[in-house]
C-alpha cells in the first residue's frame, strides 16, 4: 500500500511539474511573437526532445556504449525547458521580448527536429572494433628420423693354437736359423680395357675391308692407326675380333 501511494504521489507531482512547465513554454513562446497553436506547439516539441534524448542515454548505457551526443541534446532541450521557467517569473518583461530570444524561439523547430532525428535514426555502433587475426603459423614439418639397421658384428677369429715344442737339451745349440728368400712380386696384371660394342662392330667392318683388300687379316698395330685409339684397346679390339 505505502508503494502504491508513493508511485501515485511521484505521478502527481510530475503532472503537476509538466504543467507549469508546459505553461511557462507557451507564455513564452505567445510573447515572442509564435501566436495561435504555434505557441502550443514549443512546448510539446521541448518536452519530446527531453524524453528523447533521456531514453537514448539509458539505451547507449545500458549497451556500455558512450553517450556524449544524447547527453548534449538533454542538455539543451533541459536549458530551454529551464529558461522559459525562469523568463517567465518576472525577470524578463513579456510586452518587450528582445530581438534575440524572439530569434532563438522562432528557431527553435530547426533544432529540435534536428536533434530528435539525430536521436531516433542513429544506430549505435554495438560491434566493438575487432583486431584483424593473425594467421596461425604453419606447423613445421616434422624431421623425419632414418633409423638405420644396426651394423652386423664382425666375426670373432680365433688364434690358431701355438703347438708345444720339447725343450731341447741344454747342452745342445740350435744354429741360428737361416733366412727365407724373398719371392720378387709378381707384375701387377693390367687392367681390362672396356670396349664399347659400336666400337668393335666399327673394328669388324675395317677389318672386313682390310681382308677383302689385301687378303690377310688385320694387325693390331694397322687397327690402332685406323681406328685411332690407344695400344692397349686396339689390342683387346683385335682379341674379339679372332
Amino acid at each position: 500500500m505505502r508503494t502504491k501511494l508513493r508511485l501515485d504521489a511521484v505521478l502527481i507531482q510530475a503532472v503537476i511539474a509538466g504543467a507549469l512547465s508546459f505553461a511557462h513554454l507557451h507564455d513564452l513562446a505567445a510573447a515572442a511573437g509564435q501566436d495561435g497553436w504555434k505557441a502550443w506547439a514549443y512546448p510539446i516539441s521541448v518536452d519530446l526532445l527531453l524524453v528523447a534524448a533521456w531514453h537514448r542515454i539509458r539505451t547507449l548505457q545500458a549497451a556500455d556504449l558512450p553517450a556524449g551526443s544524447a547527453w548534449c541534446w538533454f542538455v539543451t532541450a533541459l536549458a530551454a525547458s529551464l529558461g522559459a521557467n525562469v523568463a517567465t517569473a518576472g525577470l524578463l518583461d513579456l510586452t518587450d521580448v528582445p530581438a534575440w530570444l524572439r530569434i532563438l524561439v522562432a528557431g527553435w523547430p530547426a533544432l529540435a527536429f534536428f536533434g530528435g532525428t539525430l536521436l531516433a535514426h542513429t544506430a549505435p555502433d554495438t560491434n566493438p572494433a575487432q583486431e584483424p587475426e593473425m594467421p596461425a603459423a604453419a606447423p613445421e614439418p616434422a624431421a623425419s628420423v632414418v633409423e638405420r639397421a644396426p651394423e652386423p658384428a664382425a666375426p670373432t677369429v680365433e688364434p690358431d693354437p701355438v703347438p708345444e715344442l720339447d725343450p731341447a737339451p741344454a747342452s745342445a745349440v740350435d744354429p741360428a736359423p737361416e733366412p727365407a728368400p724373398v719371392a720378387d712380386p709378381a707384375p701387377a696384371a693390367a687392367p681390362a680395357v672396356t670396349v664399347p660394342a659400336a666400337l668393335v662392330d666399327h673394328a669388324r667392318k675395317v677389318a672386313d675391308a682390310h681382308r677383302a683388300r689385301t687378303g690377310t687379316p688385320i694387325d693390331p698395330d694397322t687397327l690402332r692407326a685406323r681406328l685411332g685409339v690407344p695400344a692397349p684397346m686396339a689390342d683387346a679390339i683385335a682379341a674379339q675380333l679372332t
